[in-house]
């Protein structure tokens, strides 16, 4: 459940952070008029996102038991590369995330409501899909038969939202640079679980070999239905018998990618921290 959270808290408190930088910035240079066609496309990208969630779910439901492990393992492999690269791409960018929307923005007021309500749908609605896509890997591959994976994945987005409202409101303030680096880090060992696990997928599909070359077998000291089995699929998928497909996969994916992600390079190494109001400016007057 906790990863799941985290899922939902970090993809969340992205979308909120745009939302947040678009809606500022019109307040704060009078262009109320403006904000009507923002949210008509914050609301179309949030409403397309929850229905690729709903046809990823019950579209796959209809799918031979094969079928279904392929999709499963195949979409968990797209997802973990796309959260992948939103991690290192936010982690070099984030600095730079108010000027980006800001030019944008001015770009849109400049041609009309279409190009307003565009883009806002592709500044929300390109996090929307991810989250979309990655929160349904990751709850396929932490499903226990219960709705906590959902439950953690809706308490993180509630609480990604409120967060955003209290940036807005000038309520609360945060470091955005520890801040996305200790998530992204977080989710990259999510991440590696759901590789794991997707390559399981498709070792069941019978797409890769090697279903039953198991690594080890820890099953009696760690029952997956105990509540620290519980525990340890929920926060990191573990699984008490992977193969030896699934731990090599596992160590090639993340070992490299915590390297590179803590490397001293680029946004990770700037002395100047950046913050919430960094990203906003000066605090917006009342919507």
């Amino acid at each position: 459940m906790f990863s799941n959270y985290l899922i939902g808290l970090r993809e969340g408190l992205e979308a909120s952070l745009v939302v947040c930088i678009l809606i500022a910035y019109l307040v704060k240079t009078g262009r109320r008029d403006a904000l009507k066609p923002i949210w008509t496309g914050i609301g179309i990208a949030v409403a397309i996102a929850m229905g690729f969630g709903c046809v990823l779910e019950f579209g796959s439901q209809e799918l031979t038991f094969q079928a279904k492990e392929a999709l499963g393992g195949g979409l968990s492999v797209l997802a973990v590369a796309l959260v992948t690269w939103m991690v290192f791409w936010m982690r070099r960018t984030a600095r730079h995330l108010k000027s980006e929307l800001h030019g944008k923005l001015d770009q849109a007021l400049a041609m009309g409501t279409g190009a307003l309500v565009a883009t806002a749908f592709l500044a929300v609605g390109r996090e929307g899909l991810e989250t979309a896509l990655f929160v349904w890997a990751s709850v396929h591959a932490a499903s226990d038969g219960t709705p906590r994976p959902l439950i953690g994945v809706a308490l993180g987005l509630a609480t990604a939202v409120l967060l955003g409202w209290l940036f807005y409101r000038g309520a609360l303030r945060i470091n955005l640079a520890k801040f996305f680096t200790w998530t992204g880090a977080m989710l990259v060992v999510v991440a590696a679980g759901v590789l794991a696990y997707g390559l399981h997928d498709l070792q069941e599909a019978g797409w890769v070999p090697g279903l039953g070359n198991l690594a080890f077998d820890i099953s009696g000291a760690v029952p997956p239905d105990s509540w620290y089995g519980t525990l340890l699929k929920g926060v990191f998928n573990f699984q008490p018998d992977p193969t030896v497909l699934q731990v090599t996969v596992w160590l090639l994916y993340l070992v490299p990618t915590l390297t590179f992600f803590f490397a001293p390079v680029g946004f990770a190494s700037g002395k100047r921290k950046v913050t919430v109001a960094d990203e906003q400016g000066s605090r917006p007057s009342q919507a």
